[in-house]
């Protein structure tokens, strides 16, 4: 977990993190690759087979169904239709909502938003999985179920878990706890 107030540089960070913008020092890597010199369609390629992202706001596509929305990576990087539908599908299960499969975004309640948002980022078996703030929209009971659902499928699936948030709480669950202070990251723990 990364904490710190805001405006340390979190969000700054993760999306230095995931390659959304271009550090000015140093050196970014993505499974090992440097990104700093690719096109936007490598990096985005290299974004789309290793890392999963969540936000505090979900970000789905409102035309698109629930199913779609979760599949919609996958059909990014080409894979079959149907294909691409089934391992939507078992992510429905595995964050409990195939009776929602086929609702629209604006049908959905707010935690059930999130979890779409998390199968879709972990449809793709991502190696990590960034979140910010993926709780901080989220009421007191759906976000502790939010993050149950979140560490139970990081052990599941092995995916590395990198979230940004300001509850100490969530972030006291987490095995690593970083502070970012003036720009600066620290481990607290």
């Amino acid at each position: 977990a990364i904490v710190g107030a805001s405006g340390a540089g979190k969000s700054t960070l993760m999306h230095l993190l995931g390659g959304l913008d271009h550090a000015t020092a140093g050196e970014v890597t993505i499974a090992g690759q440097p990104i700093s010199g690719l096109s936007e369609k490598k990096l985005g390629q290299l974004r789309n087979r290793h890392l999963g992202f969540i936000y505090q706001f979900h970000h789905l596509l409102p035309e698109f169904s629930a199913r779609e929305n979760i599949a919609m990576p996958l059909l990014v990087r080409r894979q079959a239709s149907e294909s691409a539908l089934a391992s939507a599908d078992k992510w429905l299960a595995r964050v409990g909502l195939e009776d929602r499969a086929s609702h629209k975004p604006g049908e959905l309640s707010g935690g059930e938003r999130q979890r779409i948002a998390l199968a879709r980022a972990l449809v793709t078996d991502p190696d990590c999985l960034l979140a910010d703030e993926p709780t901080g929209n989220l009421d007191s009971q759906t976000a502790a179920n939010m993050l149950d659902l979140m560490m139970n499928l990081n052990r599941e699936v092995k995916t590395a878990l990198v979230v940004v948030t300001h509850d100490l709480n969530i972030a006291g669950q987490m095995q690593y706890q970083w502070l970012m202070e003036d720009g600066k990251l620290k481990c607290e723990r």
